[in-house]
């Protein structure tokens, strides 16, 4: 297989992270880990954004330096892949003295390809997304993101020659599965049609930032220091090693909706400039909604992603933000719904078929379990197209519908138990066969459930397997039927999700 490259946008450290950030690094995790399991070499990205206006800002709020505050909220920043149980390969901050030497260096190689020009700028620039806005950008004179005026700014800056790369910019868009899905590419390629115009890359008379390698007075716009992290990370996430070669252009950018422009136009234009090959593929996301509005710390409508941890554990958190939503989609987010998909899914179809079948297995055979596979049953041919359809699935980005496939298996076994009724079989000597093949049935389903959702609840398949006495190895080839290995002291499985009272809203 290909290298995989798997990247988060890095997030702005001007507050602390909400369900937004946690969506989307669950999604990468989800990704890499598969990936992984199938064999291939994978990277893993995600990190903060350190040298945005809005951080300098909150940090004079405070009293603080830029550098101090942002060495402050980093830590915070750093324990959400940690606590989301994120398998992430390095976590960049654009104040890492590697990352300035390279963005110095990337900047310099557009100077000198002849990219950048001088000239000043007059318009309007929006804090909050960190981005210039036009009049036609606006709703009643406000970002319709944050729901804020922008402010007027004029200064004499460094422009980028974005127009210049519309045409190749479109060639990138002749490629279907470039930007998806397919009506954010649609998105995109408006935007491109419309007409480039070119846009600043530094900021003047600011100190906080990236200086221009060839103007120590102007600092890096944040977008022209940010974006570059998905490069720069590769020359220093491992000392002396230089993984560029490996993992560039074989890169997958996940990213909400928001920030399309900067990646999806912006992004490409700037690696051509600077003689890089585009990225592989970008995904967009829509946005994890609160009452019909994006979660935003600046609408003060956040879900507090370690909080729902503290509550729930944090495998039903990653469940319930690949489950809830069809991904790619705007959703509703509400603390019943991870209630509902906790107590429903969870606990009751995955969490009771495991209670059930190890009880089985330890009232009716001592704990014993025979190698009694058949091949042409039911549980077999529901297993049989499980890891293609699955993997299909996630090679699209539809990680909610590789989670329903998985769960169409979880559904079979359920009914499984109810149609067989094994309690009935055990009554029975002369039907021992019969009960040994369908307690073997239920056992081997559990088994190949388990390593399809390790991506997904890589703790809840780790127990799943553990309570089934089988190996925890979770190669993609075990999504199989009849690879349960005969074993002995299974042992009734505690619940893997105890009842939790229901939240008050």
């Amino acid at each position: 297989m290909e290298p995989f490259y798997v990247t988060t946008p890095i997030y702005y450290v001007n507050s602390t992270p909400h369900i937004g950030h946690a969506y989307t690094t669950i999604a990468a995790d989800i990704l890499a880990r598969n990936q992984r399991q199938r064999g291939a070499k994978a990277f893993f990205l995600t990190g903060v954004d350190e040298h945005a206006a809005k951080v300098a800002r909150v940090a004079a709020e405070q009293g603080l330096s830029p550098q101090a505050y942002a060495d402050q909220i980093a830590v915070v920043w750093r324990d959400l892949p940690e606590r989301l149980n994120a398998s992430n390969d390095f976590f960049i901050r654009t104040s890492d003295p590697e990352h300035k030497q390279f963005v110095q260096k990337f900047l310099q190689r557009l100077f000198d390809n002849g990219h950048i020009y001088q000239d000043v700028y007059s318009g309007l620039y929006c804090v909050g997304c960190e981005a210039f806005k036009t009049e036609a950008d606006l709703v009643d004179g406000k970002c319709p993101e944050h729901d804020r005026e922008p402010e007027w700014i004029e200064e004499r800056n460094w422009f980028f020659r974005l127009a210049s790369f519309e045409q190749e910019l479109l060639q990138l868009y002749e490629r279907d599965d470039f930007v998806l899905p397919g009506f954010r590419a649609n998105e995109a390629r408006s935007f491109i049609e419309g007409g480039l115009q070119d846009f600043s890359i530094s900021r003047a008379g600011q100190t906080w930032g990236i200086p221009i390698p060839w103007d120590t007075d102007s600092v890096a716009y944040v977008w022209a220091d940010a974006l570059v992290n998905y490069v720069s990370a590769l020359a220093y996430a491992r000392p002396g090693q230089d993984l560029i070669p490996t993992f560039w252009p074989q890169v997958r950018h996940l990213l909400a909706k928001d920030i399309l422009r900067f990646h999806c136009v912006y992004w490409p234009a700037l690696l051509l400039g600077a003689g890089y090959e585009p990225p592989r593929q970008l995904f967009v996301h829509g946005y994890l909604l609160l009452d019909d509005r994006k979660i935003s710390k600046s609408l003060g409508n956040v879900v507090d992603p370690l909080d729902l941890i503290d509550v729930y554990g944090v495998d039903p958190v990653r469940f319930w933000c690949a489950r809830a939503v069809s991904f790619g989609q705007d959703g509703a987010a509400s603390i019943l719904g991870i209630h509902e998909r906790y107590e429903r899914e969870l606990g009751n179809d995955l969490g009771n078929l495991l209670s059930r079948t190890t009880a089985m297995v330890a009232r009716y055979r001592g704990g014993t379990l025979r190698a009694s596979p058949s091949p042409d049953g039911s549980i077999a041919n529901a297993i049989r197209p499980l890891a293609s359809d699955v993997a299909a699935s996630l090679d699209e980005f539809d990680l909610t519908g590789a989670l329903e496939r998985i769960w169409e298996v979880v559904r079979i076994l359920n009914r499984e138990v109810e149609t067989t009724a094994p309690w009935q079989l055990a009554k029975d000597p002369l039907l021992a066969d019969d009960l040994d093949r369908v307690l073997y049935d239920l056992v081997d389903g559990l088994r190949a459930v388990a390593v399809a959702l390790a991506a997904y609840i890589p703790t809840t398949a780790d127990a799943i397997l553990a309570a089934l006495r089988q190996p925890t190895g979770i190669e993609w080839a075990n999504v199989a039927y009849g690879l349960t290995a005969e074993t002995h002291a299974i042992e009734p499985a505690t619940p893997l999700f105890p009842r939790l009272d229901a939240p008050v809203e």
